[in-house]
This record gives C-alpha cells, structure tokens and sequence, in this order.
C-alpha cells in the first residue's frame, strides 16, 4: 500500500511520539474508502500522545475527541496547538475505556488504532461499554495487533524473545474477532479481515530509540513477525 497521506508525518519528531508499530500508518489503511463525514464528531479511542487525532483532524477534517487513559491532557495540548490546531478541532480527554465520560450517541464514529486488544475482548464490551456513546447509523473502525494463527497452546520460541505468554494474550487472529465482534447485538458487522500492514510499520517501530522499540527487536530480528500481523473491524450500529 502507498502511504500518501502518512508519509506527512514520517519525520524523526513526530515518529518519536509513537507507541508501537507506526499508528498513523494503520489508520490511514483502515480508513482508506471510510465513510465519515467531514466535520464528523471523532472519538479517537486509546489515542496515546495524539499522533493519530491529530492525523485525522488534518487528513479527514473529523472533530476529534483523544480518549486516552495514560497519556496527559495538557501535554496533549500542548502538541495539538504546536501542530496548529485549535481547541475546536481537537479535544484531549483523559478517559476510560471501560467508562467512557462522554453523553449517550455522542459521536458520529469511533476509530481506535493499536489499543481496542487491550480492552475490548469481552463479548458484551461493544454492546454495554461503547456503542451507547455512538450514534445510530455510525461506524467503529478497529485497527489491532494481531496473530495469523492462534498458537497460545504453544508459542514460538521468537516470540518469547519480548514477549511473556500473558503479554501475547492480547494477540489473536481473525477467527478470535470475528467471534467477539459477532456477538455484538447492535451493530452490523461489515469486515474483519488481515490488513496489508505489517512489515512497514513494524520496521518504522524498530527504528525507535526507546527501551520498548529495543525489547521488540529481539523477537522481531529472530523471525517472529512471520507470526504476528494486523486485523480490522468495521461495524456500523444499528
């Protein structure tokens, strides 16, 4: 895939905010033919340090809420004003996942980008926890980390290179998302399939200098990426 939109962002500064294999990246493929309305309200959820909000405010003209229970809404701030964007544009919000603080069919779509594993793999978390906060005829777009195939009952030595069992927990495969997001009772499931990324965006990941970048190597360099890859979902409510 051609990464127009993200190769804006591809500069040491901006890669330097990112938490995982490039965020931006997945997003500009998960979105690519979305069908969010320009000045839609945006929940980015599991934004991180923003790179992502700030991306779709830029690239889409969505109004962005950055819902992020670990990052720091001033720093944020702070990052959306350097990169000039306005208090009206985009909204940092420390927030939840599993208690989001916003009213009932707040938003138009949510679109969460490297973080939806970590808290969305119970079966009733579209249904009771995030849908209500969406409204009718809305889109959730769902970019994860994933498995080709499910291996837990035994785990490839590379990946256990970076990685403990509980820590590859969060990994499955497109059979293990598909199940989850099917059981949802109030949106229509549109696509769950393996998205093209991976390589690109895990080679822009090793290239950080951080201690987590530094730990991924060692399974990545050993041959575990032929293990691991990335699962969209696409749901619309009903």
């Amino acid at each position: 895939m051609n990464y127009t939109l993200s190769e804006k962002y591809n500069t040491p500064e901006l890669m330097a905010k990112i938490m995982g294999p490039n965020p931006v990246k997945l997003e500009e493929e998960l979105l690519a033919e979305n069908q969010i309305l320009k000045g839609a309200a945006v929940c980015d959820l599991g934004s991180g340090q923003g790179l992502t909000s700030v991306f779709m405010v830029k690239e889409y003209g969505f109004k962005v809420y950055a819902a992020d229970l670990w990052s720091e809404p001033e720093e944020n701030r702070k990052f959306f004003t350097e990169m000039g964007l306005g208090k009206d544009e985009i909204i940092p919000v420390k927030a939840d996942a599993e208690n989001l603080p916003f009213e009932k069919e707040f938003f138009d779509a949510v679109v969460s980008t490297d973080s939806y594993n970590y808290f969305g793999r119970n079966k009733e978390y579209l249904d009771e926890k995030l849908l209500p906060f969406v409204k009718k005829g809305g889109y959730i777009y769902i970019a994860v980390p994933g498995m080709k195939k499910e291996c837990h009952d035994n785990l490839p030595e590379e990946l256990l290179l970076s990685w403990t069992p509980e820590q590859l927990d969060y990994l499955h495969d497109v059979k293990y998302w598909s199940d989850i997001v099917n059981a949802c009772k109030g949106a229509d499931v549109i696509d769950v399939s393996e998205m093209q990324s991976n390589e690109e965006v895990w080679a822009d990941w090793l290239k950080q200098d951080n201690e987590y970048a530094i730990g991924d190597r060692k399974a990545m360099e050993a041959g575990g990426g032929k293990y691991l890859n990335f699962i969209k979902i696409i749901l619309r409510k009903r």
